[in-house]
């Protein structure tokens, strides 16, 4: 029997909790912590965000520490001494349904009136300005191309502040807003473009989700997302001035677009939530 604990649960950490071998570590009772009794310490350690107390306790003591990220895993060996073999990365995964985009973009174009042929540039995070929609927008009104629009998506308080900030300027060909859409996971699909200039660390995980629905992916190489695409989607900041250049050469070359969507969701197809479980499963094995 494995005891797995974790820094954020996931639908990873569900289907494993379901397998017959596998438990959730046994957190200390009020009674053993008077008896003075050892305290359980998982075989797994999901880690993830940053090290407050109680994840550095259960780095040092798992048998086995998995993180997202090989940056993460290079912290934490360096940070905690650890042996190489005691760390794991295991990338995040996607939980998307595929449905063919091109169906759903023609819809979705009449829906929002836009020509069903310009391609869509998608931008969307859970915190905005950290994700860089500045730097988004920025690079976005730089473009002389013609033949895009750029879709913004977020929470209503987010979507009205932004709005009242865009009021200066002559969007509106060029720049769709949208509060609490219902299904974000549509706009993944069909999107042509995802354009992260994020300022986070953390994997973001909007990435690979586009990758997985055939997106062309640009993101900055200050986040773990970078690990799973070329050097040519790598943004050295957020603020990268070649963006302007790469955009307008992707949105004018169809064939290397075309190619490139195709890779990208050959490589995400590796990252399925079955596919990962088997990783983990594989992780528990040498245990």
């Amino acid at each position: 029997m494995h005891t797995i604990n974790f820094k954020a649960k996931t639908k990873l950490i569900e289907q494993l909790l379901k397998q017959e071998d596998i438990s959730l570590v046994k957190k200390s009772s009020m009674i053993d912590k008077i008896l003075l009794k050892k305290k359980q310490y998982a075989s797994i350690y999901f880690h993830t965000g940053n090290f407050d107390k109680e994840a550095v306790e259960n780095i040092k003591n798992a048998k086995k520490v998995i993180v997202n990220s090989k940056r993460l895993k290079k912290e934490i060996l360096s940070k905690f001494n650890l042996d190489e073999n005691r760390v794991d990365v295991i990338y995040p995964f996607v939980d998307i349904e595929y449905k063919k985009p091109k169906e759903l973009k023609k819809e979705f174009c009449q829906k929002f009136e836009i020509e069903p042929k310009k391609k869509i540039i998608f931008f969307t995070g859970r915190n905005l300005k950290a994700s860089g929609v500045i730097e988004f927008i920025n690079t976005i009104m730089q473009l002389s191309t013609e033949n895009f629009i750029s879709i913004i998506a977020g929470d209503k308080k987010q979507i009205t502040s932004l709005k009242f900030q865009l009021t200066k300027f002559k969007l509106e060909d060029k720049l769709l807003l949208l509060e609490d859409y219902k299904n974000k996971e549509e706009l993944f699909l069909v999107s042509d473009i995802f354009f992260l200039p994020t300022h986070n660390k953390s994997f973001a995980t909007n990435v690979l989700k586009a990758m997985f629905c055939k997106n062309v992916v640009f993101t900055t190489a200050n986040n773990d997302s970078k690990e799973l695409i070329d050097v040519f989607s790598t943004m050295e900041s957020p603020s990268d001035r070649s963006m302007q250049f790469k955009l307008e050469a992707i949105l004018q070359n169809k064939d290397d677009m075309k190619l490139i969507k195709k890779e990208n969701r050959k490589k995400a197809k590796e990252f399925t939530l079955e596919k990962q479980l088997e990783k983990v499963n594989a992780v528990l094995e040498t245990i």
